[in-house]
């Protein structure tokens, strides 16, 4: 898959293409569902398949400082994308200045000068340009004047994750905030990840038995709410079970809140400085103060026993 970081990277020779447009975050089911048919339509007719995104999230220019908690970086996306067939990618720098393009000089600027978009494929609460101003009516409005036709697909998808709401980022956000990572991955279609480099902490967890990889996420990062979680430690392609903590470590009265990952039944890794991923499977307890550093003890051998049933359930 092609990756290109600004309109001024797609090759002056593109032709014509399907193209979608989002922000698609975590790549979720609805997401998969328009990205697909994107992909589809694309090969029906012969020509390349186009996701278009942006970065950063548009929230935090139109309005700085609301920047939405990320469920997937933009190489994460890039590879879920891959996955499903897209031939190439288009990040786009979203500036002060480009917030203030017009649905019409959007279209133009993005779609036909440097796209030559066939068909442009989207769901119907689709919104662009200054002030979000351009929906799907008038996306194909002006594709009568510049020769490329809008499909509109209902991405709506709903299941049990979040009593029945449809499936959404918004939705898997607070799920994962709310330490339900079972309901996220429902709507994922996979464990909710958490990424970044191993650094070196306290080390408190190898005093105790239980050696963790403490993780420097990634700005922005979509973290369960605190607590004990199974899952996997992904290092080099390798997918390790782990008991997971997040939080803020009060039995020592830390303040400030980690992502660590104790590999089950590994010795000896050294993962410092690596890039490693933590994959979310199942919420195990919350986060608590022990009365003794036996009790706490007691409580992470458990938390290991327990964590190993669910992910040999898994």
């Amino acid at each position: 898959m092609q990756r290109w970081r600004g309109l001024e990277d797609i090759p002056e020779d593109w032709g014509r293409s399907v193209v979608t447009i989002g922000s698609y975050d975590g790549v979720h089911r609805g997401h998969q569902l328009i990205i697909g048919r994107t992909v589809e339509r694309a090969r029906e007719l012969g020509v390349p398949s186009v996701v278009v995104t942006f970065d950063p999230h548009p929230s935090e220019v139109v309005r700085p400082g609301s920047h939405p908690p990320l469920l997937a970086p933009h190489h994460r996306r890039a590879e879920l994308m891959a996955d499903l067939g897209v031939d190439a990618l288009l990040i786009l720098p979203f500036t002060a200045e480009f917030s203030k393009l017009s649905p019409a000089d959007f279209v133009v600027k993005v779609l036909v000068d440097k796209l030559h978009a066939r068909v442009v494929v989207e769901g119907p609460n689709f919104r662009f340009g200054h002030k979000a101003a351009g929906n799907v009516a008038l996306l194909t409005e002006l594709g009568t004047t510049y020769d490329y036709e809008v499909e509109v697909n209902d991405l709506r998808v709903t299941g049990e994750a979040g009593g029945g709401e449809p499936f959404s980022s918004t939705l898997t956000r607070r799920l994962v905030a709310e330490g339900d990572v079972a309901g996220a991955a429902e709507i994922l279609g996979r464990p909710h990840r958490v990424e970044g480099v191993v650094v070196r902490g306290a080390q408190r967890g190898r005093e105790l038995g239980f050696p963790t990889a403490n993780v420097e996420t990634l700005p922005h990062t979509a973290i369960p709410a605190d607590g004990v979680y199974a899952g996997w430690l992904e290092v080099a392609g390798e997918a390790m079970p782990a008991a997971i903590s997040v939080g803020t470590n009060p039995q020592f009265d830390g303040t400030e809140r980690t992502v660590e990952a104790y590999a089950i039944d590994r010795v000896g890794l050294d993962l410092y400085g690596l890039h490693v991923a933590v994959d979310f499977l199942a919420f195990v307890r919350g986060q608590r103060k022990f009365d003794s550093l036996e009790q706490l003890l007691e409580a992470m051998g458990e938390d290991v026993k327990r964590c190993r049933e669910l992910i040999g359930a898994a």
